[in-house]
């Protein structure tokens, strides 16, 4: 199983992040971390787009994130954060989901 996310069709976008060209990339990577994680952040050109990859070197995870992905990220609130990290390597559950 590959590490990561991915919700884009494109090939292109499916690429772990070692797989990448150099030329792929717009600047420099920007790292960020704390005692809990630590994770890096870059500007991706794919043939659908720019997507910006974060990848956390510890474990291996990466997620390509398109604009509108990004976006969805604004419209959340603080219990979805809680809950993305009360359960990590989980799918959220959804309101409303048969079994709720």
């Amino acid at each position: 199983m590959t590490a990561g996310y991915q919700a884009s069709s494109d090939p292109s976008d499916e690429r772990r992040p070692e797989e990448h060209a150099p030329d792929d990339f717009e600047g420099p990577a920007i790292e960020l971390g704390n005692e809990f994680a630590e994770i890096q952040v870059r500007k991706v050109r794919t043939r659908n787009g720019a997507r910006l990859l974060i990848s956390a070197p510890r474990s291996g995870q990466w997620v390509a994130l398109c604009p509108m992905e990004l976006e969805a990220l604004t419209w959340q609130n603080d219990e979805v954060f809680s809950a993305m990290l009360g359960h990590p390597h989980a799918p959220l559950p959804i309101e409303g989901a048969p079994g709720d």
